[in-house]
């Protein structure tokens, strides 16, 4: 849909930004698959200074469950190898010299439900902001209409575009989350 106010643009651009943190938040969900988003929270101690693991690594997935993390400098293995065991991921490297490989472990169903459960609570998160964003932008629409930067028309065919966005937000942020919670349930 295009867009011309600039409430209403920067309403979307909002709203997409909503669509996007979703997507981050749940990309670090672990699903029982191997997924390089995992070790984006993760830093490793190179040179003094805390480098996050997918800029002193090449990070790839050979197998289904397994993540294959291969360092730019071999001398920083050790380091990276100390981070993600020190890191929340719950999951034991291997190291082999040269790389390390992390086995992702089986679900149980009980924890896929629960992972499920909280795929659900951050897209209703999402859609909190999203509607935000709508009540932010209606308001302001509502003080220009007061102003008399819009006449009613014009104020109602905004509001109309304004909702068309929820909506379009609003399904956007069920279509993640349902690719997540089958993702997750599936395994």
């Amino acid at each position: 849909m295009a867009v011309t106010e600039p409430i209403l643009k920067s309403a979307q651009d909002k709203m997409e930004k909503a669509e996007a943190a979703l997507s981050r938040e749940l990309g670090n969900i672990r699903a029982g698959r191997a997924n390089a988003s995992l070790l984006n929270r993760i830093s490793a101690d190179y040179y003094g200074q805390p480098t996050p693991l997918n800029q002193m690594a090449a990070i790839t997935v050979p197998e289904p469950r397994v993540l294959m993390v291969t360092p730019f400098d071999k001398s920083a293995l050790k380091e990276i190898e100390k981070a993600i065991l020190a890191s929340d991921l719950g999951i034991s490297p291997a190291n082999d010299g040269s790389a390390i490989r992390l086995v992702v472990p089986q679900l149980t169903e009980e924890r896929r439900k629960e992972l499920a459960k909280d795929v659900k609570a951050e897209g209703e998160r999402a859609k909190v902001a999203v509607r935000n964003v709508r009540r932010d932008a209606m308001e302001a629409l509502k003080k220009g209409h007061k102003n008399g930067d819009f006449t009613d028309d014009q104020l109602h065919e905004l509001e109309d575009q304004a909702q068309k966005l929820t909506n379009e937000a609003g399904k956007a942020v069920d279509a993640i989350v349902a690719d997540k919670e089958k993702e997750v349930l599936e395994g």
